[in-house]
Order: C-alpha cells, then structure tokens, then sequence
C-alpha cells in the first residue's frame, strides 16, 4: 500500500490554484501597460475594486490556522465564509479622515472593500471553525478533521 501524505494537495486543487494563479501572473503583467501617467489618472486610487488581503495558512497541531492584519477593521465589517474547501474573508476598511486629493503627498494604505478567497489545504471541520480579531490581526481556526488518508494502488495486469 502507498500513502499519499496529507500535506500534499489533491491533483484538482493543484491545477485549479496554479490556474489561478497564472491569471493572475497574466492580468498584472497587463496592467503594467495600462498604468496611470498623472495622479488624476490614478485610477487604483479610487475605492472602486476590491483590495486583497496578505494571508498566512499554517497548520499547528490537530488546526489549520489562517492569519492576516487587518488594522482598522471593525468586527461588524467583516464576513468570513467557508463553502466545502473555499475559505473567504470580505470587509470594508473606512479611513476617519477626509483629505483632499490636492493635499496628498504619498499614499499606499488600501481604505476600501477588499476580499480574498483561498483553497484550504487540508480536509477541515469546517462547522467548528472559530475566528478573533485581536489587535488588528484576524486569526481563524479550523480543526483538521480526521487522520492520514491513505490510497491504495491496484496494479492492474494486461
């Protein structure tokens, strides 16, 4: 019998993430023909398309844990869903300032919608999943359910 470790990705989360990736990899590289020339061009600027998240997915113990900073976020402006292997967060970040366009020197803080949806990596018991939001960082924790998969091989004669 051999066994397939259960920290490798079945086949069709593999090739569904590096899809996406590509896509991804492809649109910024089209993007960077597409850049605004003058800052009222600057159409990233505007709170328009959703910003995405930095995650951190990691397992400890008998838990897959999910982390990412989210500064400023107020609990009731985040959701957090998991359908069958998708996990995602959505919120809204509001700045308390308003400045006008004119006064800005530099920006690069994301004050806005944002999301992110990712593959969870393991077989997980998604209905005892617990989040906190704890000065500033969203940590999620979800059980990994059960033990080793293992599959078997049948060797097949011609």
């Amino acid at each position: 019998m051999w066994m397939l470790p259960q920290k490798y990705l079945p086949i069709h989360k593999l090739i569904f993430a590096l899809f996406f990736y590509k896509m991804k990899s492809t649109l910024n590289t089209m993007s960077l023909f597409n850049r605004p020339q003058a800052p009222e061009e600057a159409s990233w600027l505007t709170q328009t398309e959703d910003g995405q998240l930095s995650i951190d997915v990691f397992r400890q113990g008998r838990e897959l844990i999910i982390r990412s900073t989210l500064a400023g976020v107020s609990p009731d402006d985040l959701d957090i869903a998991i359908h069958g292997d998708l996990l995602t967060i959505r919120g809204k970040r509001e700045s308390s300032h308003e400045t006008k366009e004119d006064d800005w020197f530099h920006r690069e803080c994301y004050w806005g919608s944002f999301s992110r949806t990712i593959i969870l990596p393991l077989d997980v018991e998604s209905d005892r999943a617990e989040a906190s939001l704890k000065h500033g960082v969203l940590e999620i924790r979800i059980p990994i359910r059960g033990g080793e998969h293992s599959i078997k091989i049948r060797t097949v004669e011609d």
